[in-house]
C-alpha cells in the first residue's frame, strides 16, 4: 500500500525519514508556538542548504536548543554559543546560531505584541492556508507576495535569516500554504481535515 502512495516528486523513494516528514507534517497548518518556534529555528539554518540536510539534524538541534524553547534560547550566552559551535549534530555556523538567539528574543516580543506568536504569523494569509494548484516540480514557486511580506516584517521587527524564499519555506512547512502538488494523497488529505476542523 504505502509504495502506491501518490506523494510529491521532491521526496524521493529511498529516503523513508524524507518520507514520513511529508507524510505526516508538511504543509499541515500548524498553531502551537513552540513548534513554530523550531520551524523558523530550522528554515533559518537551512539558508544555502537542502531542507533534508537540516531534516536528518532535527533531533540534534532539538537537544542542542533546549528542545526549542523560545525562553531558554533567548538567554544563551557567549558560553553558550562557543558550545554550540562544538556540537558535530547541528550546522556550525556562528552566524546562524547567534540568528537562533536574536530570533528566539524577537519571537518574545512578537508574542507579547500579539499574544502568540501564532496569532502574529497567521495574519499573513488571512488566517486560513493557500491552497495552490501545482503540477510538477518546476511549478513550485520559491516565494510569494505573502512570504515578501512576512519577509519584510520579521527584519523590520529585527529577526535575522528570514529573507522571502525562507519565509516561503516556512509557510510551506507549517500549512500557510498547501504545495502538495496535485495528484499527492496528502494534498486532500490537508484540505479534508482543515474543513472538518475550521
Amino acid at each position: 500500500m504505502e509504495s502506491s502512495l501518490t506523494r510529491c516528486p521532491w521526496v524521493g523513494i529511498d529516503k523513508p525519514d524524507y518520507i514520513a516528514y511529508h507524510d505526516s507534517e508538511w504543509g499541515v497548518p500548524v498553531h502551537d508556538n513552540r513548534l513554530l518556534f523550531e520551524f523558523l529555528t530550522l528554515e533559518s539554518a537551512q539558508a544555502g542548504l537542502s531542507w533534508y540536510t537540516v531534516l536528518r539534524k532535527r533531533d540534534s538541534y532539538r537537544k542542542a536548543f533546549d528542545d526549542f524553547d523560545p525562553e531558554r534560547v533567548a538567554r544563551y550566552d557567549n558560553q553558550k554559543i562557543e558550545a554550540l559551535l562544538q556540537n558535530p549534530g547541528i550546522i556550525r555556523n556562528r552566524q546562524k546560531i547567534q540568528a537562533a538567539i536574536n530570533n528566539a528574543r524577537r519571537f518574545l516580543e512578537v508574542q507579547d505584541a500579539f499574544g502568540s506568536f501564532d496569532a502574529y504569523i497567521w495574519r499573513f494569509v488571512d488566517g486560513r492556508p493557500i491552497i495552490h494548484e501545482i503540477r510538477s516540480n518546476e511549478a513550485y514557486p520559491s516565494q510569494s507576495p505573502e512570504s515578501e511580506a512576512l519577509s519584510k516584517d520579521l527584519k523590520e521587527r529585527g529577526f535575522q535569516f528570514v529573507g522571502p524564499v525562507i519565509c516561503y519555506a516556512h509557510m510551506q512547512a507549517i500549512g500557510m500554504v498547501n504545495d502538495h502538488i496535485l495528484g499527492c494523497f496528502r494534498r486532500q488529505e490537508i484540505i479534508d481535515n482543515y474543513a472538518q476542523n475550521n
